[in-house]
């Protein structure tokens, strides 16, 4: 029983380090935080409206865009990744399978351009 707590002595140790830094980092910011709000930094910056207005109101499509444009990045990575890990591995038909997948995403990210999903004038 000694020998198996000692094989989980360094996850312990981990686990409270990481919880120590943790809190000592909350404590740090909830301390030494620079408390100076004014109009800019509490006005609505991310979704474009403010927070606490109707929740059924319209609001610009290209939010949706955005949406769509994360999504697009975010296959893209989640599928890219262990593909090229295996790569040396990988057969031909997994070649060219992922290059019609990044052609896919390509088209996605071409629509998302044409529609001015970049653009936020």
């Amino acid at each position: 029983m000694d020998a198996l707590l000692r094989e989980y002595l360094p996850i312990l140790i981990f686990i409270a380090m990481a919880v120590g830094l943790g809190l000592v980092l909350l404590l740090a910011a909830a301390i030494l935080a620079v408390r100076n709000p004014d109009a800019e930094k509490v006005s609505a910056y991310e979704c474009g409206f403010n927070a606490f207005d109707d929740a059924r109101m319209k609001f610009d499509v290209r939010f949706y865009l955005v949406s769509i444009l994360f999504i697009i990045f975010d296959l893209e990575v989640a599928f890219l990744f262990p593909w090229a890990v295996a790569f040396k591995d990988v057969s031909m038909v997994g070649f060219w399978s992922m290059m019609v997948f990044l052609a896919v995403l390509t088209a996605g990210f071409a629509y998302e351009w044409k529609k001015g999903a970049m653009e936020w004038a």
